[in-house]
């Protein structure tokens, strides 16, 4: 067992409320970052945001201060086109600063389209070849069986790439192996770049097919923190088996004109479209 470490999260005890406005400036970043840039993926991004938020603020085990400390959790972002709600959120906690967010997709930038561990070392696996980020989780998994260590993997997909039939091989290995210490979420906003996902090739009955290849499967709404944060808390009291956690959410989440659009998966906003959802953010904060 190694030793005992408090995570970033644990020696802060933060209420719902400001889980909320945490993920509001998240959404902002977000929108900033990509009018910013000229392109990238909204859609996703906003979508993820409070399952993201609730990971490294509230569940894993991690320290900006120390981002290669052998104990961590791992974090693999298996749907690397949102990468924009990863990097608002690791600025926020002091990885690197918040205002380089606005080098995203620029030439020399560390910031690239998709994870790249090789410009910013912390992040644990270069994603965005959909349907290869379960398999790189399991084998992070794996290595923390056999090291007999007691970091956690948690593997955050999208709907669309389980179509991809290596999300089924990977699906098959976990539960054989038992990783306990492996938890995947889906983020379901049934929207992909070429329609919904029910028009491409059809997920349902989802939970019934994880179940099926014998994982825990818990199925929550993806924006409510209480039971993001509930979800991944039971993950980690199962034994023997892996953890689907479906989390059910909305496309563009919290800009009503990108919200369940699916023309905004990979699209970013003007100017003038920024504007507007960033005004429409900040609102939120006095409705709230």
């Amino acid at each position: 067992m190694p030793p005992a470490i408090e995570s970033m999260t644990q020696r802060q005890t933060l209420s719902y409320r400001e889980l909320k406005e945490i993920a509001r400036e998240v959404r902002i970043d977000i929108i900033r970052m990509l009018a910013e840039a000229g392109s990238g993926h909204p859609g996703g991004s906003l979508s993820a945001v409070e399952i993201v938020v609730s990971l490294f603020y509230q569940i894993m085990r991690h320290d900006p201060k120390r981002p290669d400390w052998p104990h961590r959790d791992r974090f693999v972002l298996s749907k690397g086109h949102a990468c924009p709600v990863l990097y608002a959120t690791l600025a926020r906690l002091g990885y690197f600063p918040r205002e380089e967010l606005m080098t995203l997709r620029k030439l020399g930038s560390r910031l690239q389209g998709h994870p790249d561990p090789a410009a910013l070392p912390f992040l644990e696996a270069a994603t965005g070849a959909l349907g290869q980020g379960l398999s790189v989780a399991i084998g992070m998994a794996l290595a923390s069986k056999l090291e007999k260590n007691a970091w956690h993997t948690y593997c955050l997909m999208g709907d669309g790439e389980t179509q991809e039939g290596q999300v089924w091989e990977a699906a098959m290995s976990a539960p054989k192996f038992k990783l306990d210490n492996l938890t995947a979420i889906i983020d379901y906003n049934k929207g992909q770049i070429d329609g919904h996902t029910w028009e491409v090739m059809d997920l349902e009955p989802i939970a019934d097919k994880w179940r099926a290849f014998n994982w825990k499967v818990l199925t929550i709404d993806g924006h409510d923190f209480q039971k993001v944060i509930a979800a991944f808390k039971e993950a980690r009291t199962i034994k023997e088996r892996p953890t689907m956690i479906i989390a059910h959410t909305v496309k563009g989440k919290g800009v009503s004109f990108m919200e369940n659009v699916i023309a905004w998966h990979g699209k970013a906003p003007s100017k003038e479209e920024a504007e507007k959802a960033i005004q429409e953010l900040k609102d939120q904060k006095e409705e709230g």
